[in-house]
């Protein structure tokens, strides 16, 4: 069986943690989200996979050369849409094979359910079902996919993994792979919906808590680097190499801290907390449910909370971050989420910021005081003063 792993788009939903890499080399629980699909379909035995890169797509291939397991790499060079990168990986696919979005969490138990099924598609209930492709179906046969629906007959949506066959190929016309499918089943092809056992997607920024909530939970315990005496330590956590932690500190898992972190001293870290290579966290602050990316600093007697912090940037001290309930304008749609900050990378924010609600754009600068709430901080190299 081969896979083919589409991993062109962008993300434009996710940004501005979309705007320096590809939306499937975000790190979450310190693993570029593409390490999931890619270890779910070895834990099933399929090696033979295609990778379709395309935006930024010189970091998708540096990263995918470095892999243990090895894949063949095929460019879409314009991002047309999801079935024009499927069409790219054509010439490499011989019989029989799985489509999987590399920007999803998708584990191996699932895969396996799909893996020796003809004409599949893996489905879930999602709560906000307009944010992907609404499932139709008829005793567990799909009659029709409806592609982000402003009002969804349905709970049930596509992960946008199948299983095809390799005349499937025929039915591609156009951009949409949903499409293609529909295609396929109006010319009397059948696609049989299997329920997927565990699989999440992050649509917009904050969605990537969420996921790194579902990511830490399969971690595993290790004990790296120099940890004072006095840090107290509970539940499942992952420190790596040449990471210290400062005494008097408490850690309440699950957590992953990154190879070379610094925690100081008397700091409440998790639960739900991933940080990053190289992130130091200065003494006497709290970080609970976020995701700290590499070489991130945040400063003592600091909160916290429900956040994503850009690669390289750096939250000075008395910062307070708490969770709001914004109503933000992304793509020309009204959404609102909760969470409490989302920044972009080599963000500068000066001490005793508040931040609810609020995403703020790469290399932004915020001068000190100041309250930032939903896209005011927005553009990328704002100054806020």
């Amino acid at each position: 069986m081969q896979a083919v792993i589409l991993a062109a788009g962008e993300g434009k939903r996710l940004r501005p943690l979309t705007r320096n890499r590809p939306k499937a080399l975000i790190p979450v629980a310190n693993n570029p989200i593409i390490d999931y699909p890619i270890r779910a379909l070895a834990g099933c035995g399929i090696r033979d996979i295609v990778v379709v890169v395309g935006y930024r797509k010189e970091h998708m291939i540096r990263y995918l050369e470095r892999l243990d397991t090895p894949v063949q790499i095929v460019e879409q060079k314009k991002q047309l849409g999801t079935a024009d990168a499927l069409l790219h990986a054509e010439p490499l696919v011989r019989d029989d094979f799985l489509v999987i979005p590399g920007d999803n969490y998708i584990d191996a138990g699932s895969i396996a359910k799909i893996r020796d099924k003809k004409n599949a598609l893996l489905v879930k209930e999602h709560p906000y079902p307009s944010n992907f492709g609404v499932v139709l179906m008829k005793d567990s046969e799909v009659s029709c996919i409806l592609e982000k629906p402003e009002h969804a007959p349905s709970f049930t949506v596509s992960t946008g993994i199948f299983s095809l066959p390799r005349d499937f190929f025929s039915y591609i016309k156009g951009n949409d792979l949903t499409d293609a499918v529909n295609e396929m089943i109006k010319q009397g092809g059948h696609l049989s919906a299997i329920t997927a056992d565990d699989w999440q997607d992050a649509v917009y920024p904050w969605d990537l808590l969420a996921l790194n909530i579902k990511t830490l939970s399969k971690i595993t315990p290790e004990k790296s680097g120099m940890i004072d005496r006095d840090v107290r330590i509970a539940g499942t956590v992952r420190i790596g190499r040449g990471a210290t932690i400062g005494p008097f500190t408490t850690i309440t898992g699950p957590v992953v801290i990154g190879e070379n972190a610094g925690i100081g001293s008397h700091c409440c870290i998790g639960p739900q907390v991933s940080i990053g290579a190289r992130v130091k966290i200065e003494p006497f602050t709290m970080l609970e449910n976020a995701l700290v990316m590499n070489d991130a600093t945040i400063g003592s007697h600091s909160q916290v909370t429900e956040s994503v912090i850009g690669e390289g940037s750096s939250l000075s001290d008395h910062t307070t971050v708490a969770p709001g309930i914004p109503m933000l304008e992304i793509e020309d749609m009204l959404i609102r989420g909760r969470f409490g900050c989302v920044l972009g990378d080599q963000v500068r924010s000066d001490p005793f910021c508040v931040y609810q609600g609020a995403i703020v754009g790469n290399n932004a600068r915020i001068r000190g005081g100041k309250m930032i709430s939903g896209l005011e901080a927005f553009e990328d190299g704002v100054l806020v003063v």
